[in-house]
């Protein structure tokens, strides 16, 4: 890890022993898909009733525009498939991101503003609550995202140093580790050491926990993704 990410954020992964998971391999992918699509499905009448009111809110205070975004993210194996977020931007907030290029506060491809112009009202709360990460239930259920994993990234497999392809190895995620301990804040190749921590040790126990931590990140506001 990193000097910029604190001990004490991420000592608890030292549990974690690859040496000791009794699911490995085959076993282990079959298993966490089962528990994705069990997880999601089980849920579903809680996050369908929260589309419908985010559905609603975007509609009312942006009449005409669309209410998703698609865009390109980079996942297992290097290829490209469009993850879904509720939009929480103005509709030509890539085509203005070039003219906020010098307020920039992470290091090119990662992009990240503090209160960003870009975003719109409803747009605030739903990131501060990571309520426009929902549609992504709709890509774990196609197969192209699990529940836990590292975040898909928006540049192309092409821009990945060697040792950053290892990340490519398994299925991107809705959360991960890089969300619980750094946020928004952590730069690319810091997340990339996370990642590659989670490829290691990753083991069902392990997603659980990142699950439940996640929870608990989410209500406390841990910071902009």
């Amino acid at each position: 890890m990193t000097a910029t990410l604190e001990a004490r954020d991420y000592n608890w992964l030292d549990r974690y022993h690859p040496e000791h998971r009794r699911i490995r391999g085959r076993a282990y992918r079959c298993t966490k898909r089962a528990l994705d699509l069990i997880a999601v499905t089980l849920t579903s009448p809680i996050w369908l009733l929260f589309f419908m009111v985010i559905w609603v809110l975007i509609k009312l205070t942006s009449p005409g525009d669309p209410v998703f975004f698609v865009q390109h993210r980079t996942g297992k194996g290097g290829r490209r498939f469009g993850m879904y977020k509720f939009r929480t931007m103005v509709t030509d907030a890539e085509e203005l991101k070039q003219q906020y290029a010098h307020l920039n506060e992470l290091q090119w491809p990662d992009f990240k503003i503090t209160d960003d112009p870009r975003i719109t009202k409803i747009g605030k709360f739903l990131r501060k609550t990571s309520l426009d990460e929902l549609p992504q239930l709709v890509n774990i259920l196609k197969g192209e995202m699990s529940l836990v994993g590292p975040r898909p990234t928006s540049f192309s497999a092409s821009t990945y140093s060697l040792w950053q392809t290892e990340r490519l190895d398994v299925l991107p995620g809705l959360t991960g580790l890089w969300q619980i301990i750094g946020r928004g804040s952590t730069e690319f190749d810091e997340r990339l050491r996370l990642d590659i921590a989670y490829i290691e040790k990753r083991c069902l126990t392990l997603d659980i926990e990142i699950l439940f931590r996640t929870i608990i990140s989410v209500f406390q506001q841990r910071g902009a993704h």
